[in-house]
């Protein structure tokens, strides 16, 4: 095995990629009040949507430490890709790249490492991924996979439309009074995480239209479906990211789908019953 794929945890990848051996996570840790829980394989989704409900305070994530993602380059592989959360959204991306200067410091250069700013989150991670792993059984040389992934997370679009505005609340992002209005007139925002930060492109009254708002968007700026991968993460609601996947799919001929639940810090990020979708 002469490559490896590390990525933080806010990458949600499905069953079968957890068990891929050149895939592995370094987890976030996510903090609600006086709780800490750790964003791995132990994550209890209903639990935290819980426990974030119960809460009058915003939950807080932290991202790996340097010394974690030092560990996590160790080994015989001679390339080790590592792919973060938007470097606009966390600072898992410089932590991570502190890392990789700890470990050429004690170890020397004796392996590639490039670490790599998603510009997304959630599947958009996975996205990324699943384009290293692509690149890599071409056999292609480092260097020209760097560029190659460079110029995917360029033109990788996030969309998401969430079903609670009380995270933006919560965390600043929106005013107590224009979170009052907006749940009001059920108003939900059409999202988008463009060059890794967050926009509003549109907004809708009620869920299935903004929903709806996010698959026309989709099926018109996805240029050249037939090369690219649609993905889909969603929190505890996959019955309605599955018609979100199938009114897409019916417009829009995309080569490949994946639809996933969402791990701890995507839960966070998107809130329960919250949609992202990455192409």
């Amino acid at each position: 095995m002469s490559y490896k794929i590390i990525a933080d945890s806010c990458c949600d990848l499905p069953e079968e990629m957890k068990k891929n051996p050149h895939i592995q996570l370094v987890p976030l840790t996510l903090y609600i009040e006086d709780k800490e829980i750790v964003d791995d394989e132990t994550f209890d989704q209903k639990e935290f949507i819980r426990l974030v409900k119960e809460s009058p305070t915003c939950p807080k994530s932290a991202c790996p430490s340097p010394g974690s993602y030092m560990e996590s380059y160790k080994g015989d592989e001679e390339r080790v890709y590592v792919v973060t959360l938007s470097k606009e959204l966390s600072g898992s991306y410089n932590s991570a790249v502190v890392g990789k200067d700890m470990y050429i410091e004690e170890y020397g250069e004796d392996k590639h490492i490039e670490v790599v700013n998603s510009q997304s989150a959630c599947v958009g991670e996975t996205q990324v991924v699943i384009k290293i792993m692509e690149l890599e059984e071409k056999g292609l040389p480092f260097e020209e996979i760097k560029k190659e992934i460079k110029d995917f997370t360029d033109h990788l679009t996030t969309l998401f439309v969430l079903e609670t505005l009380d995270m933006l609340k919560k965390n600043g992002r929106l005013t107590g009074v224009a979170a009052l209005i907006a749940t009001t007139f059920n108003i939900k925002p059409l999202m988008s995480a463009t060059h890794g930060t967050i926009v509003k492109l549109d907004q809708a009254r009620g869920i299935q239209r903004g929903l709806k708002k996010m698959i026309d968007y989709t099926v018109k700026h996805a240029n050249h479906p037939e090369n690219r991968i649609l993905g889909i993460t969603h929190c505890n609601c996959e019955e309605r990211a599955l018609a979100v996947r199938d009114a897409i799919l019916a417009k829009a001929n995309f080569k490949d789908c994946i639809v996933v639940d969402a791990a701890g810090v995507s839960s966070l990020y998107a809130a329960d019953g919250g949609v992202v979708v990455t192409f």
